[in-house]
């Protein structure tokens, strides 16, 4: 067996696959990883495409959506390959990219999971949204990256590359794990189904012992949004539910309660944004959000000991002051 799968899950993504898996099959072929189409349950002639155009790569075939979280579990499950990437179906990878995450694994093994620099496909000197240079959760739980503090995003100039650094979490979108971890916490949540699932594992990984790290040795593009775009009120209804079961199974009971309070009031002022704005779908999704929160809690009874998320990389800030009061951009 390789040391390495790269595994792409794909559902009705035919588009997609045309547009990127020729540069993935140029970039990742080699002696030590194998590239893996794992399907969703298309319905349409994604499989037949790929197993007529680019019979090198392996295909797995899932009977249903399973989502992204189960869907990836299903396909590891099946593959067990020493070292796993999960690459979404939308990234444009670049000359030996993978190289440096397999090795920074190979070489620290107490290493959970990496990711690589990601940039914008669309505009390939800036930052892409969803990873940036590593991912960081501030003191009441919101996400952020190295490259991005909530709509500002920076040009790549070379500020975060260097020697690997410990993150938060790193991105879905190239996440690069050891396996033998990965399935001993059990993978991502499914309840999750999409978005936050991968920082829910990232967490749980530090906590564990594994940390996660960013290898910017590593450069790949991503469109972003290729499932749900940006604004898109099921993703805010997903974005604002799974951060909130995120903080709530990752933290201490007493320490998730006031954090919970917190980020309530917090989540109050972005539905407040919403109506002045007249964007009653994405003000609607947040209301929703809050609410299957309340009954979902409910499956998660077991708390940690530790508050792991305090000591992570760049809890101590507070991103909603450092944007909107502090006009911080970086």
């Amino acid at each position: 067996m390789k040391k390495l799968a790269v595994i792409i899950l794909n559902w009705n993504g035919r588009k997609l696959l045309e547009q990127f898996i020729p540069t993935a099959v140029k970039h990742t072929s080699d002696d030590e990883v194998d590239l893996i189409v794992a399907d969703n349950g298309s319905d349409d002639d994604s499989l037949t495409w790929l197993e007529k155009n680019h019979p090198e790569v392996k295909t797995i075939r899932l009977e249903k959506n399973y989502g992204f979280a189960e869907g990836y579990n299903r396909a590891i499950e099946a593959t067990r390959y020493p070292f796993t990437i999960l690459l979404n179906s939308d990234v444009e990878v670049t000359p030996g990219w993978w190289r440096p995450l397999l090795c920074f694994l190979e070489s620290n093994p107490d290493a959970g999971a990496c990711q690589p620099k990601i940039r914008s496909w669309r505009d390939r000197e800036m930052f892409e949204y969803a990873g940036g240079a590593g991912g960081m959760l501030d003191r009441l739980g919101y996400p952020y990256c190295r490259g991005r503090l909530f709509d500002s995003i920076e040009k790549d100039e070379g500020q975060y590359d260097g020697e690997p650094c410990q993150v938060a979490w790193a991105s879905g979108a190239a996440l690069a794990v050891r396996t033998q971890y990965y399935t001993a916490l059990g993978g991502l949540d499914p309840l999750f189904f999409a978005h936050m699932e991968e920082i829910d594992l990232c967490c749980r990984l530090t906590a564990a012992g594994h940390p996660v790290y960013a290898v910017t040795d590593s450069v790949v593009y991503h469109v972003g949004g290729a499932s749900l775009a940006q604004g898109n009120p099921q993703k805010t209804y997903l974005n604002f539910r799974n951060n909130l079961l995120l903080l709530h199974k990752n933290l201490p009971l007493r320490r998730s309660r006031k954090v919970l309070l917190l980020r309530r009031l917090a989540d109050t002022l972005a539905f407040l944004m919403f109506l002045a704005k007249l964007d009653i779908p994405n003000a609607r999704a947040v209301i929703r959000a809050h609410g299957d929160f309340r009954k979902m809690r409910r499956n998660y009874t077991r708390h940690p000991d530790n508050d792991i998320l305090s000591s992570l990389p760049g809890a101590r800030r507070m991103i909603i002051a450092d944007r909107f009061l502090l006009r911080k951009k970086r």
